[in-house]
């Protein structure tokens, strides 16, 4: 799968880690940014890792900030994006199979490094259940 990245100053570290995860195992990842620890701004890398899903340029998006609110809300502003800040695993895997989430936000400052690996992991495994939940999907796109 072709996974696209991307980050601020304050979800950087944690953006190293998810990424050389999804390398790991075997997506190819496009790495939006940031790519340091200077002060940056959330919404350009959002923006960024958005504008890629939404293009077909990228399956999925993953992003980072200190503590994923600033990027998910971002993220959502793109049109068919439909971002998702699990607070665990099953809220993970339930904003795929439920809501067909195609972008994961993360925080970088407010979970662990396995609390992320876990989320990721099960979000990438978890296909989108359709039926009941195809329709509240289809009613996003509308509004859209």
């Amino acid at each position: 799968m072709k996974i696209a990245i991307g980050s601020d100053h304050a979800g950087f570290d944690a953006k190293e880690e998810v990424k050389a995860q999804l390398e790991g195992l075997g997506h190819e990842v496009v790495d939006a940014g940031a790519y340091d620890r200077e002060r940056t701004d959330y919404p350009d890398y959002a923006h960024k890792v958005a504008n890629l899903v939404r293009k077909g340029e990228a399956e999925r998006g993953v992003l980072m900030c200190g503590t994923g609110i600033g990027v998910c809300i971002a993220a959502n502003k793109v049109p068919g994006i439909r971002a998702a800040l699990p607070y665990s695993v099953e809220t993970a895997r339930l904003a795929r199979e439920h809501n067909d989430a195609n972008v994961l936000c993360l925080g970088g400052r407010t979970m662990t490094r396995q609390e992320r690996e876990e989320m990721v992991k099960v979000w990438l495994e978890t296909p989108f259940e359709g039926g009941r939940h195809a329709g509240r999907v289809n009613k996003l796109e509308e509004i859209d």
